[in-house]
């Protein structure tokens, strides 16, 4: 599963797997964190990083148990792959 995001949301609710994330563009100071949470709330899951425009970031599968939240400052245009 998927979702192309430019703002902070929610991904999904409940149990899962972050793959990665694709980032099509990223300017304007850009980060992005993802959250073990269905908001912008502990526990952190992957901590801020500034991503890079045309770039695929691989996680592996990294599990998160009560949803999962991505924060997004600057303009960014990702996609979140999960399952």
């Amino acid at each position: 599963k998927y979702l192309n995001t430019a703002a902070s949301a929610l991904v999904k609710t409940g149990a899962g797997v972050v793959t990665g994330i694709m980032v099509a563009s990223a300017s304007a100071t850009p980060t992005i964190k993802l959250w073990d949470a269905v908001t912008a709330a502990a526990p952190v899951l992957i901590n801020t990083f500034i991503p890079v425009t045309a770039t695929m970031y691989k996680f592996g599968d990294v599990a998160f148990n009560t949803g999962l939240y991505i924060t997004i400052s600057g303009t960014v245009d990702a996609t979140v792959f999960y399952l």
